[in-house]
């Protein structure tokens, strides 16, 4: 596909910035960078920080690279994460729920989805004690066990469960767009959420996940004022093609698949998100702020 100008230019530049910070430390990266021209802050999921070590270390690694906030996992020690939070200085802007996946609202089982609304108040309440206004929130899975039409209505039922504690927590309720067979277009996710109809429930938009089923701009247009946080991921078309395989599209670095940065920020900016951009990408911690710089930039 031909390339304006604009966008041969972003990623010239930003060929040449990585490839240069890999030679250059962080510090004196950050000594040298000019202001970035979007004020977003950096974060980084939990589950995807390549550094192993206690919660403070794990933290401290995330702050010496760049990084200004995470989006921490659910269900940890909330003691031991409130204090490396504060002797960090980090934010905490979101929560991602650890038990969606294993305990999911669209379960056919009655008590597997009573487990999972208590997942989903404890995740709320966790967002609460480290001063995180968003949670992370999967609904449910569409499989040879549930519908789709089951998952849309099982799913909503059990959110609605969670309102009241949402509520009085100052938490919203962020249902991220991923690879569980379940809104896939984003008239879909328009109708998800009108048909919760609630303030305390919006969208966690996920750049690579939907590139394998539409465009992110359009979804970006669509969602607007929904859109509660952003998950900065890569992926490659080409890359899964070659392989036969639709998941080896992600096993790309930031910058280097389908996803058009420029195009992506310019939407965000339309309407007007200026909420946390969080990687979710698999890379060192240099590399991965590095290249958040650069999107930042766009």
């Amino acid at each position: 596909m031909k390339l304006n100008a604009s966008r041969r230019r972003f990623l010239k530049t930003t060929g040449a910035a990585l490839a240069w910070a890999g030679l250059t430390p962080a510090w004196s990266f950050a000594a040298n960078h000019p202001a970035r021209k979007r004020a977003n802050l950096k974060a980084i999921m939990w589950d995807t920080i390549d550094v192993k070590g206690s919660v403070l270390e794990r933290m401290k690694a995330v702050k010496a690279a760049g990084f200004q906030a995470v989006e921490m996992a659910s269900h940890l020690d909330q003691a031991e994460v409130l204090q490396a939070r504060d002797a960090t200085g980090l934010s905490i802007v979101s929560v991602c729920g650890a038990r969606h996946w294993s305990e999911p609202l669209s379960s056919p089982d009655a008590n597997t989805r009573a487990a999972g609304l208590a997942a989903l108040e404890q995740t709320i309440r966790d967002a609460r004690a480290y001063g995180a206004t968003s949670i992370l929130l999967v609904p449910g899975v569409v499989n040879q066990d549930v519908t789709y039409e089951q998952c849309w209505e099982r799913s909503i039922a059990e959110i609605r469960k969670a309102l009241p504690l949402a509520q009085d927590s100052g938490v919203t309720i962020s249902i991220e767009n991923v690879w569980n067979n379940f809104i896939t277009e984003v008239d879909q996710a328009v109708k998800y959420l009108d048909a919760i109809h609630s303030p305390q429930v919006g969208w966690h938009f996920d750049v690579g996940n939907i590139i394998r089923y539409g465009d992110p701009i359009k979804w970006i247009q669509t969602l607007g004022k929904r859109i509660i946080r952003v998950h900065i991921k890569e992926y490659s078309r080409d890359r899964a093609m070659r392989a036969g395989d639709v998941w080896k599209g992600f096993g790309v670095p930031l910058l280097e698949g389908a996803n058009n940065w420029p195009g992506i920020m310019k939407a965000l900016d339309a309407v007007g998100y200026t909420g946390p951009l969080i990687t979710e990408q698999g890379a060192s911690l240099p590399e991965l702020s590095h290249a958040l710089d650069r999107i930042l930039d766009a």
